[in-house]
């Protein structure tokens, strides 16, 4: 039987599923040499990574998040930059600026531009929420645009591109935080927690001993764009798609596809943005797992990560002490799965 280009073209597709899941489990194995749990951390990231979005790394300082998204660089031989966010920051500090240069031998002097840290393949946004809101305006048009503006010149970032930023969320005084329509640009809103005792054990041992491991390399720039291209071809079912809209729409208290829970703690719901997310989120997870097809679960298992900064809770829910993953925990229960 002859072979047509459509199946070729498939049989490739699932062949390239089998490589990125066996790249996972390698990309894992260089991670954890020296990142000991946070396994759900990662898996975030790299599902933000191939689905070319960005990540809030929520969490209490000490929890290695800055060694985390640098080690994930060095595996994946991505260029990686940190920058810490500051009062006094400016946008021109991050995205770089024009230099009046003069040219010794004629004299002649012109503006050269310099290129600031956000000119990587991967940048951590350390405590975002601690430099003023022009500084990430600027962030955020790198992040939707993948480019930025000096002047009346545009530049263009090189591709992949992902933006890690990370929040204390103790620390609040003096503080910017970011509005709900900034965080909404975000894909992820990703809880670092502490670690197990025993993880913490492990840490205590690891870290206090003067060897520092060797991390090989498992993926180039240019893989990562070929599993990005991979992820929008993933099919999904009509189905699916369905479960990820009924699960927003009944985050909306205002609308009749609202659910009670909505309408009893929620004051603002999730967007369409959530929706793309939630799809794309799940064709990542999916093929990260070595399947060719998106299922309710992989949409579930985003849910969280996905809706935790899209969600608004009410005084009630204040009054309560109710927070935006309890109600999403009852949501992803009251809504039922369709049959696949």
């Amino acid at each position: 039987m002859a072979t047509t280009p459509e199946s070729a073209d498939t049989q490739s597709a699932i062949e390239a599923v089998a490589q990125l899941k066996a790249a996972r489990e390698a990309i894992l194995g260089e991670v954890k040499k020296v990142i000991v749990g946070q396994d759900q951390v990662i898996d975030d990231v790299l599902t933000c990574l191939f689905s070319r979005g960005h990540a809030l790394l929520v969490g209490v300082p000490g929890l290695a998040k800055t060694l985390l998204v640098s080690t994930i660089a060095k595996v994946l031989d991505l260029k990686f930059r940190r920058i810490q966010f500051t009062p006094d920051l400016m946008p021109s500090d991050i995205t770089g600026t024009d230099v009046i240069e003069e040219d010794p031998a004629t004299g002649k002097r012109e503006f050269k531009f310099f290129q600031g840290p956000l000119f990587a393949n991967m940048v951590l946004a350390d405590e975002i929420n601690r430099t003023p809101p022009k500084t990430q305006a600027a962030l955020l048009q790198a992040m939707q645009e993948k480019e930025v503006s000096i002047g009346t010149k545009t530049y263009k970032l090189a591709e992949p591109f992902l933006v890690l930023a990370t929040q204390n969320p103790i620390e609040q005084e003096g503080t910017y935080p970011l509005p709900e329509a900034q965080q909404d640009r975000f894909m992820f809103n990703v809880y670092v927690g502490y670690p197990s005792e025993e993880e913490e054990i492990k840490i205590g041992l690891n870290t206090t001993v003067d060897e520092r491991p060797e991390l090989k390399i498992v993926m180039t720039g240019e893989d990562i764009l070929k599993y990005q291209r991979l992820v929008r071809r993933v099919p999904v079912a009509d189905h699916v798609v369905k479960y990820a809209t009924r699960l927003v729409r009944a985050t909306r208290p205002n609308e009749p596809s609202g659910h009670e829970i909505a309408k009893k703690w929620i004051q603002w719901g999730a967007g369409p943005r959530a929706v793309q997310n939630l799809v794309i989120g799940g064709k990542a997870r999916a093929i990260l797992g070595g399947n060719f097809y998106v299922s309710t679960a992989d949409v579930k298992s985003c849910a969280m990560s996905v809706l935790r900064h899209r969600l608004l809770p009410n005084f009630a829910a204040e009054a309560e002490g109710i927070d935006s993953v309890r109600i999403i925990r009852e949501l992803l229960q009251a809504i039922p799965e369709p049959k696949e």
